[in-house]
């Protein structure tokens, strides 16, 4: 299966909830999901009594589609989360929230997630020092991400610094914008993850 290619703003529409894939067009009034906070296509705005399978499923496909992979690279990330201590709902999304192209969105060095796996693939960061070119790369407490030397005199690399210089900070990670530098304090808990989803469906789903 390819990567989704069409107007991602579908997806947000189709889920419902703003899931963030267009950067700074999220966060004003054209985002796609304020100006037309229904379905896509013809019957988009019809209403539809979803079977319970049909309500995990959906829940599984926003996470999914959030973090922007595939169905293979999501269900690793569970098989990972359900052979850890403790809930595995909330694990998942540790995981989730623990790859290194997310840490990267989070920290502020990209607009959005497919923008962070991008700049990640492209080799612009590294970790504890050393070159990744990994997005699934999983980071851990203490990690420090930063994006390399070179890649600070890019118009791109300043355009993103410079919009989000004003984005809030999370408790987990203690950026540095003076060396571009992102420090892992600690994995979120689940509070401090915004994603809107009932992650219990999905181990519902996944555990049929």
């Amino acid at each position: 299966m390819a990567r989704y290619r069409d107007a991602v703003c579908r997806i947000c529409r189709r889920e419902g909830d703003k899931l963030f894939l267009k950067g700074d067009r999220c966060y004003t009034d054209k985002c796609a999901i304020a100006r037309r906070g229904y379905a896509p296509g013809q019957h988009g705005q019809g209403r539809k009594k979803m079977s319970e399978y049909g309500t995990q499923l959906r829940e599984k496909q926003k996470a999914k589609r959030y973090y922007g992979l595939l169905e293979n690279q999501f269900y690793h990330c569970f098989e990972l989360a359900s052979k850890m201590a403790g809930k595995t709902g909330e694990n998942l999304l540790k995981v989730l929230e623990s790859r290194l192209d997310n840490v990267v969105y989070r920290a502020g060095f990209a607009m959005s997630r497919p923008e962070a796996r991008q700049l990640v693939s492209h080799g612009h960061f590294t970790v504890n020092g050393k070159p990744v070119n990994i997005p699934s790369y999983m980071v851990k407490a203490g990690d420090v991400v930063a994006i390399v030397e070179k890649s600070m005199s890019s118009d791109k690399i300043k355009g993103v610094l410079e919009a989000n210089a004003s984005r809030p900070a999370l408790n987990w990670l203690s950026v540095d914008k003076n060396k571009a530098q992102a420090t892992v304090v600690n994995l979120p808990e689940r509070g401090e993850i915004d994603l809107q989803v009932e992650e219990q469906l999905i181990v519902e789903l996944y555990s049929k």
